[in-house]
């Protein structure tokens, strides 16, 4: 299909950031990050330090969960390396941002663990050791060049990683207010239109 776009404009997601990053990184003109652990996670710090008796029964009962959530091939343990803070400065080190590209990074975060009935456990644990966060990301790790703030929801309920990717497909509404993903990522687009890009 031929559209004529002679440039390439990438918004990506947390599961696709480092691949998407080092793959696209020459070809796009833009960079759009929602809720990506750019400078990785202190709590996965802690976790990767745990005996790997402790480290493996903690990957099981994560995996089985997002089993429950509908990943077919879960492997916490595997991810848990690539979202340590250590190895996130390596491939940014390794990787750095290209000159002639616009970038722009954007967090969420849920008011409390009680927001989002399927990451209200990620949200408590990380939330204690690193403070606010979406249920996987906090808004400080999330903050890249370019950074456009955080998301925060309907009246405050706050945004969790789950709505950031849409998986309820509707708007949160509270208290008369209205919150819906879909219209950020227009609103994205649309900013890129306004740019030329």
């Amino acid at each position: 299909m031929e559209v004529g776009w002679t440039q390439n404009i990438v918004i990506l997601e947390a599961d696709l950031d480092m691949e998407g990053r080092s793959w696209y990184l020459r070809a796009v003109r833009q960079f759009g990050w929602s809720s990506v652990p750019n400078h990785g996670s202190k709590t996965m710090d802690k976790l990767t330090r745990l005996p790997r008796w402790a480290f493996r029964l903690a990957g099981f009962f994560v995996n089985l969960w997002y089993r429950l959530l509908g990943d077919r091939h879960p492997d916490f343990c595997a991810v848990c390396g690539q979202f340590t803070t250590a190895w996130a400065e390596e491939f940014y080190r390794a990787n750095p941002d290209v000159e002639g590209v616009l970038y722009r990074s954007y967090a969420g975060a849920m008011r409390s663990w009680r927001s989002d009935l399927f990451m209200w456990w990620q949200n408590l644990i990380i939330g204690l050791v690193e403070g606010e966060n979406d249920g996987l990301v906090t808004a400080e790790s999330a903050q890249w060049t370019g950074f456009q703030g955080v998301w925060r929801g309907a009246a405050g309920r706050g945004v969790s990683h789950m709505d950031e990717v849409d998986f309820r497909r509707r708007p949160l509404r509270r208290r008369g207010e209205v919150f819906d993903v879909v219209d950020e990522y227009i609103r994205m687009a649309a900013q890129l239109k306004e740019l030329g890009l």
